[in-house]
């Protein structure tokens, strides 16, 4: 989640836990901790897709983040001058606020390390987007009260329990989406296929639903107000003949273990050279994906990986029309939206009559 509503988290949970007895010092206190894991974006790897990936890597951890919970609730049960507070209770306040930041972020689509350092694939279960207001509002709202009254604990909890509600909607949601979408891939013989279902941005009502199978990937908008509408299936290029290519490079295989098979490769000439590209097709949507990154380039027949990886830039157009239109689609399945509407129609290979 970004880094205000992490730092909202963070306070609403340091109030909820200890805004009884420090008052509106445990609000900002807990803010501070709510933010701390993501100061890992300052640390630069060296190389593009290094630092997305190691991003939500160490200090997402929840080995780290509890022993840095032990640490701290030790020493503040050693040398804080609120001495009527047990050390128990300054473990769960430390606890709390640390690790409901990288379990937040685990309900996101970017996928977290919870288990660093051990070399499993980052965890995600997405139900919310990266930046959803309608969860962020109530811890807002809770901690402007708690530093405004000097209540530091009935604001924030009141706020952390909406907000709690709010991401069972979304869990219900899913589910809901997930239902639907069982005919639609049965009727394709994709019910094994990999799938990736997540909100649309700032929601939870529109869902986008990504099918990866062999040289092919489906994407799919399904609504939780569709009705009885049957989503609409669209079909694109992957680019797997090029995927060989791009496992044989240590960056390859690090994208690989990190998006899984999510991804889409393609290649362009850049500076004069055919490079081979690959695009995190899990973040952003059709036509609008923020993470491509360059792999190799071709010397005759063979592949050559890049001494250093760049992240290309997005193709520069403008979101605001495509956000309008995903918002229209919330509450209106008819007309149709295509996601191919936004796509180089070199990549669409087949496409509902309507787009």
């Amino acid at each position: 989640m970004d880094s205000i509503t992490q730092a909202a988290l963070g306070a609403a949970v340091g109030g909820a836990v200890l805004g009884h007895r420090l008052g509106r010092k445990a609000v900002l206190i807990g803010a501070v901790l709510g933010t701390l894991p993501d100061l890992d974006v300052v640390i630069d790897y060296g190389d593009a897709v290094a630092n997305v990936t190691e991003h939500r890597g160490f200090s997402h951890s929840l080995f780290m983040l509890a022993g840095l919970a032990t640490a701290l609730a030790l020493l503040s049960a050693r040398f804080a001058p609120a001495r009527d507070i047990s050390l128990g209770r300054w473990g769960t306040f430390f606890g709390l606020c640390l690790l409901t930041h990288p379990l937040l972020d685990a309900l996101t689509t970017y996928g977290t390390q919870l288990w660093w350092p051990l070399d499993v694939p980052p965890a995600a279960y997405p139900i919310v987007f990266i930046i959803d207001p309608l969860y962020s509002l109530p811890l807002l709202v809770g901690i402007g009260v708690a530093l405004a009254t000097g209540n530091g604990r009935r604001g924030p909890a009141w706020g952390l329990a909406l907000a709690s509600v709010y991401l069972m909607f979304a869990f219900g949601a899913k589910q809901l989406v997930e239902h639907r979408l069982e005919p639609v891939l049965a009727e394709r013989g994709l019910q094994e296929a990999p799938r990736l279902v997540q909100p649309t941005p700032f929601n939870t009502l529109l869902w986008r639903v990504t099918v990866v199978d062999g040289d092919e990937h489906h994407e799919l908008l399904v609504g939780v107000l569709d009705g009885d509408n049957s989503p609409l299936v669209e079909t694109y290029r992957r680019g797997a003949d090029l995927e060989p290519a791009a496992l044989a490079s240590e960056r390859g295989r690090r994208l690989d273990w990190f998006a899984g098979p999510f991804l889409r490769y393609e290649t362009r000439t850049l500076d004069g050279r055919e490079t081979l590209v690959a695009t995190d097709l899990r973040l952003g949507f059709p036509g609008f994906h923020p993470f491509a990154f360059t792999l190799a380039t071709r010397d005759g027949d063979d592949w050559t990986p890049v001494a250093s990886s760049e992240q290309l830039e997005p193709p520069s157009r403008s979101n605001r029309e495509a956000l309008s239109r995903l918002a229209g689609r919330i509450l209106a399945p008819e007309p149709a939206l295509c996601t191919s509407a936004f796509v180089g129609a070199g990549w669409v290979l087949d496409t509902f009559e309507g787009c």
